[in-house]
């Protein structure tokens, strides 16, 4: 999952625009908003999305209903600079690994056990920090006693890298548990701040002609200076109200590109309704989310995010064995004692 992004263009799987002038005129989103309604005729926009890493791209997600589910949705790229299709978003053989990585197929059932693993694996490091130190106190630091047996040279070297490791695996631990929770977190904004937001329009009916794409995002980046369009939500979907737009803006840096503004807007005039700092729990989800895999400073940045993972997956294969050869020592043990003539039965 560190280097999908990497894997998706290797294998073909990811769009790619044509190179433009910096300079050259695009066409509206209507434009691309009726393009993607051509391209799948019945169907209904939700989402129209624009990735920083990808400037030249703008993917729409059209679904059979606004709030048809996720796994139901056909998100695909266009150029934004010309308007044409660059091929379906989100297939290939990474859909499959990015599915077992969050839910195991099981949907939200799926995320709560992922979330709970993610939960046993934080108490797991917190209990081998805490035996740590009886363990390796008659030591020096990274020894690695190599002339005893091979169960006691895989010991130190499972203390010595679960040690070296703790840290970045308590992070990508507790990241990994927190992202489970993003339902429920979305949840609770839409039922506190989204509620509010919306309230001055509570009883008014969902818009019967929606306004134009161009205005809502010109009137959202009036809203919100200094910042762009991360994607435009369409009313009746999760991420807004039926009668709302839903503009989430973000910043130009590493960290304030990850930080969402949502700008509400109103879904037949375009006119802004509010615009509101998104509470504390869930921008440490929006930071949580690329912390997980590495994704804020690049290649270099997703190398060393993939070697500690090879570190922790040592760490954990380790442990493995330790636990095995100490049973089946265990278990050796138990015969030859039951086998010891001084253990049976007197006449």
């Amino acid at each position: 999952m560190i280097f999908h992004h990497e894997i998706d263009k290797a294998f073909g799987y990811a769009p790619k625009p044509a190179m433009h002038q910096a300079d050259a005129q695009k066409p509206g989103i209507d434009a691309i908003g009726q393009a993607a309604l051509a391209s799948h005729p019945g169907s209904v926009l939700q989402y129209i999305s624009w990735d920083k890493d990808e400037p030249g791209t703008v993917t729409a997600f059209t679904n059979h209903a606004v709030n048809g589910a996720p796994d139901d949705a056909v998100v695909k790229a266009f150029d934004a600079y010309t308007g044409k299709p660059l091929g379906l978003v989100g297939t290939g053989p990474m859909l499959v690994v990015l599915k077992l990585h969050t839910d195991v197929y099981l949907g939200q059932p799926g995320k709560w056990f992922m979330g709970a693993m993610g939960f046993v694996f934080m108490i797991a490091i917190v209990s081998g920090v805490v035996l740590y130190w009886p363990f390796t106190r008659r030591l020096s630091f990274a020894t690695i006693r190599s002339e005893k047996t091979r169960r006691i040279v895989w010991l130190d070297w499972h203390n010595l890298l679960g040690i070296v490791t703790v840290v970045w695996a308590l992070v990508v631990g507790g990241t990994g548990v927190l992202n489970t929770l993003a339902e429920v977190m979305l949840n609770q904004w839409k039922s506190t701040e989204l509620a509010a937001m919306v309230a001055p329009y509570a009883g008014r009916p969902p818009p019967q002609h929606l306004a134009s794409l161009d205005v809502v995002v010109s009137n959202a980046m009036k809203a919100a200076p200094g910042m762009d369009v991360s994607f435009i939500a369409f009313p009746g979907t999760p991420f807004t109200s039926s009668h709302h737009f839903a503009a989430f803006m973000r910043g130009d840096t590493p960290l304030t590109s990850r930080l969402l503004k949502p700008v509400l807007l109103d879904g037949e005039t375009a006119d802004v309704a509010d615009a509101r700092e998104l509470p504390i729990y869930l921008k440490a989800l929006l930071v949580s989310q690329p912390l997980h895999f590495g994704d804020y400073g690049g290649l270099p940045l997703k190398i060393i995010w993939a070697l500690l993972d090879v570190l922790t997956i040592v760490v954990l294969g380790s442990g493995l064995y330790l636990w095995w050869v100490r049973r089946r020592k265990t278990r050796q043990t138990m015969r030859v004692s039951l086998a010891s003539p001084s253990l049976q039965p007197t006449p």
